[in-house]
């Protein structure tokens, strides 16, 4: 049996800030922007050559949905950008504005960084090492 996560839900103030933040900032490209109704659309986003897990851009509906804007782990670090070159994509992160709130380390699985996105949400910008199986996509 195979199984995979196909998309995780990042609940955004507004779909086209969040647009504009992930691919001018990050480099994501848009996989799908379908309108689905007059408030709501279905926005899939992902990083270039990602394979299987994408993000879906989805846009506060309530009050409650609202406070959890930036805030959907509790603090914790939410989402972890894999990448085969860290001090190309660290470097053209920070040229852009991306704010780093823990600078570059080397952990034993790898080299990180912790950035936010536009809405405080905390990622991991993250090497893994050549030895760390646990952290390698399959």
């Amino acid at each position: 049996m195979k199984q995979s996560i196909a998309h995780i839900a990042l609940v955004v103030r507004d779909y086209d800030e969040a647009i504009q933040f992930y691919t001018e900032k990050l480099g994501f490209v848009v996989i799908e922007d379908t309108k689905l109704t007059e408030e709501k659309r279905w926005v899939m986003i992902a990083p270039p050559g990602a394979k299987e897990t994408c993000l879906l851009l989805a846009k506060a509906a309530n009050e409650r949905q609202a406070a959890s804007v930036g805030n959907q782990s509790g603090g914790r670090v939410f989402l972890f950008l894999f990448t085969d070159d860290f001090w190309r994509d660290y470097n053209n992160m920070l040229e852009k504005g991306i704010n780093f709130v823990r600078p570059p380390k080397d952990e034993v699985y790898g080299k990180v960084a912790v950035f936010e996105d536009l809405y405080g949400n905390l990622w991991d910008l993250l090497q893994p090492n050549e030895n760390n199986k646990g952290l390698k996509k399959n």
